[in-house]
């Protein structure tokens, strides 16, 4: 059956691949992916999978489903499809959408024999307010088994952890004075903002070693002779785990409530882009995926990498078993949010990447369809981890 699924991305790779090339070539920013969106639910309904728009309120976002009509589990592809500003897919999403397209097509020219349904969601803005957090929060990963997603990188690694974030803006307002004239007339809402980073700063030293917290601001004042009486702080706000990550929120907002105390300024704190969860990794479905792509790439892979950055998949991993893994471009040191990135992608090298890429996807949820106890075994693990 897995020669099957081979044969079927030999058929659409050509197709894949120029898919691949377009959104390369014609980037959209995240929640802007009009285009984007069309051409890959395009190809999907050519292939029988019944498409819907406009999901989670979302108007790039989509939900194709291509059911078998007989019993089995649900297996998830996700595309994302959002570029960089200035450096268009330098994170290679290009690749990402098209290895899940492909991999759902594939998998569901088998399912009528297997059985089992295959959904791909088509999941906007992953670089800034991605959309896989109220997909995971309104219930669209309820009647799905495993989620899956493959990222591009330099080199192949395992599914690893990925650090919880919150973004959070600080508003401080004061009051305007002249800055010579009649400074005592003024409350100066630039030096609230200075005070937060001071306290963030001293804070460094009490938290744990996984904790980041990075900002700037976003605005501090108009004239040097004016007191300022409106400065804006924007973090990232970063652990390991979300349960601490909301304890190092929390001392947060009590040095940015101290910093106002100790001005006189009013403070209005908010969310300026979504939460992401820390991503838990499901091995088991992982080394499924894993054995998998050792069968269709060349090229090595490694143990997982110590999660640096945030990423909405792990919101997914919250709420269902899910994988996260990358699969290399065969450039070590290619450094990801580059013009080269992007480049790279659409390679000979790229190439080889995608149609590995969709037919390990593929194969792992041909696996977790055909092996009831290997889905057993997924759940089991999710719940011991997720409880």
């Amino acid at each position: 059956m897995k020669e099957q699924l081979k044969e079927q991305i030999g058929n659409i790779q050509d197709n894949l691949w120029g898919m691949n090339k377009q959104l390369y070539e014609n980037p959209e920013l995240g929640d802007q992916e009009y285009e984007s969106m069309k051409l890959l639910t395009a190809f999907l309904k050519e292939h029988d999978f019944t498409v819907e728009t406009g999901t989670v309120h979302r108007q790039t976002a989509f939900k194709a489903v291509c059911k078998s009509g007989k019993p089995g589990p649900t297996i998830a592809y996700l595309a994302e499809y959002d570029a960089l500003p200035g450096v268009g897919h330098g994170c290679g999403h290009n690749l990402i959408g098209t290895m899940s397209v492909g991999a759902g097509v594939a998998l569901s020219k088998i399912i009528g024999e297997i059985g089992g349904n295959v959904v791909v969601l088509g999941t906007p803005a992953e670089e800034t307010n991605g959309a896989k957090v109220p997909m995971s929060a309104e219930g669209i990963f309820d009647d799905i088994d495993v989620a899956m997603i493959l990222h591009p990188s330099d080199q192949s690694y395992e599914s690893g952890e990925s650090l919880a974030m919150d973004a959070i803006q600080y508003a401080y307002t004061g009051k305007s004075a002249h800055a010579a004239a009649s400074p005592e007339e003024g409350i100066n809402a630039l030096d609230s903002v200075i005070q937060l980073f001071n306290g963030i700063n001293a804070l460094r030293q009490h938290v744990t070693s996984d904790v980041r917290i990075h900002g700037i601001i976003a605005e501090g004042g108009h004239a040097a002779n004016v007191v300022p009486n409106k400065a804006v702080a924007q973090f990232y706000i970063r652990a390991n785990d979300r349960n601490y990550l909301n304890e190092v929120v929390a001392k947060v907002k009590n040095i940015a409530e101290g910093a106002a105390l100790m001005t006189g300024a009013n403070l209005e704190i908010s969310n300026y882009e979504l939460s992401y969860d820390n991503m838990v990794t499901n091995h088991t479905l992982s080394d499924v995926f894993t054995n998998n792509l050792k069968q269709t790439s060349k090229h090595p892979i490694h143990s997982e990498k110590k999660g640096s950055g945030s990423i909405d998949m792990g919101n997914v991993s919250q709420v269902v078993p899910a994988i996260h893994p990358y699969i290399g471009m065969n450039k070590a040191g290619l450094v990801h949010h580059t013009k080269e990135f992007a480049d790279q992608t659409v390679s000979k090298d790229g190439y080889e990447t995608l149609v590995s890429g969709a037919l390990a996807l593929a194969q792992t949820g041909f696996d977790v369809i055909s092996d009831e106890s290997l889905l057993t075994a997924i759940k089991e693990e999710f719940k011991y981890k997720n409880k």
